[in-house]
């Protein structure tokens, strides 16, 4: 399997916590030196393993905040 390389360019919020330090963040992370996308996934404490996360585009990103929005939360 190809080495897939990715950069944090800013990490824009912490979702959660686990009693190990893993963090569910929303970043904006470059894939293979490509344009930065958003990003929610989990993190080691520093920063060297992550788990499986899901990737959007600015659009992606913006249509979910308007779903999340219009639930009876």
């Amino acid at each position: 399997m190809a080495d897939i390389k990715c950069e944090i360019k800013e990490t824009l919020g912490i979702l959660s916590e686990s009693p190990k330090g893993w963090k569910k963040e929303l970043n904006l992370i470059s894939w293979n030196d490509k344009e930065p996308k958003y990003d929610i996934r989990e993190w080691s404490p520093d920063h060297s393993k992550m788990g499986k996360g899901v990737t959007f585009t600015k659009e992606e990103l913006r249509k979910l905040g308007n779903i999340i929005r219009e639930l009876d939360l």
